[in-house]
């Protein structure tokens, strides 16, 4: 008893002395319990239907670190890849949902759909997609929603034809082009193909189109050039494509063969020419997302994005190739030429 009195009457001695304040005194313990809580590092899944070698992941990463984030210091990135495998979605996208990440990011509208089955609640942002209203993953683009957000990759109508229309400006004698698209769009393909058909028609183009579900599909395509006398090519986005894409450019430039593709990857690789979105940028700017999301952003509410910047670039090794002069014209429009 007398122990418990002399502690009280110290503190009321403080007290009366002004050094402290009844609230300080009571809080003090609480305070010290609060500092000595580690924070918690966020954790995010990033789910690819390709292999480890993605060609944009580093415009990611330095999203991240402009916003603060260091992976492996502040912030955990868990990597998943099917390796191509579309049955390998699912166990992975409940692989990560396991891991109870603070958001998932995917690639495809078909690993999109395969992590929406898998969680209704945690948040996931698509990377680079196409329509995702046509593609069933959100109720409007200003409000999505749901659990899914993200960035488009889609140009909307025009792109295709335009795609053809530069083509046809950079090698006139073009008349046949085989158009490999896309078998991750799904129901957009059925537009995007209908346009190409439009302009090839008005262009003079025979347009012959090959579904790309695989790399076999490739060499099928490039099999048929010589057998229906096809003298040039569209590339379209996808996983597929852009996993073969030095094994395209291979391919169109040992037939001596004009391509246009859709991002400038190919065109890095050694391809002709490409006109599009700015898939880098795309990736860098999905960093925001994350961020947003990671300090309270409701997908539901967050707007997707719509590509702002398109680009058109030109090799000219690859031109030299395949016995190509570009016209002046073409070259003056280019925001980018590979010497």
């Amino acid at each position: 008893m007398t122990r418990r009195f002399s502690l009280f009457a110290l503190v009321a001695l403080i007290l009366a002395r002004g050094f402290l304040t009844p609230c300080t005194v009571l809080l003090a313990p609480c305070s010290s319990a609060w500092a000595q809580q580690p924070k918690k590092i966020p954790r995010i899944g990033f789910l690819f239907i390709g292999s480890t070698d993605q060609p944009h992941l580093d415009s990611f990463r330095q999203g991240l670190r402009d916003l603060g984030y260091v992976e492996g210091k502040n912030i955990v990135i868990e990597y998943r890849y099917a390796e191509g495998k579309l049955d390998a979605l699912p166990a992975l996208a409940a692989e990560l949902v396991g891991l109870h990440v603070d958001v998932i990011l995917t690639t495809t509208l078909r690993a999109s759909h395969v992590v929406l089955e898998t969680t209704r609640t945690i948040p996931i942002i698509g990377v680079g997609l196409g329509d995702f209203v046509d593609g069933g993953l959100v109720k409007s683009l200003a409000r999505p929603g749901g659990n899914l957000t993200g960035l488009s990759n889609s140009a909307g109508p025009g792109m295709r034809g335009k795609q053809l229309e530069l083509l046809k400006e950079a090698a006139p004698k073009t008349n046949a082009v085989a158009m490999l698209w896309n078998i991750d769009a799904g129901r957009l393909a059925s537009g995007a193909i209908e346009e190409a058909r439009t302009v090839a028609k008005a262009l003079a183009i025979q347009l012959r189109t090959y579904e790309i579900k695989d790399a076999g599909d490739i060499e099928h395509a490039f099999d048929d050039t010589k057998k229906f006398h096809i003298n040039g090519l569209l590339i379209t986005g996808g996983p597929v494509t852009t996993k073969n894409s030095t094994r395209i450019t291979e391919l169109a430039g040992k037939l001596r063969l004009p391509a246009m593709y859709n991002t400038r990857q190919f065109v890095e690789d050694g391809g002709l020419m490409s006109y599009g979105v700015n898939v880098r940028e795309i990736y860098r700017r999905d960093a925001t997302y994350v961020d947003k999301i990671l300090k309270g952003a409701k997908p539901a509410e967050l707007p997707v994005e719509q590509p702002k910047k398109f680009e058109f670039i030109v090799n000219l090794n690859a031109a030299k190739q395949i016995g190509l002069t570009i016209p002046p014209n073409v070259l003056a429009r280019a925001d980018k030429v590979i010497r």
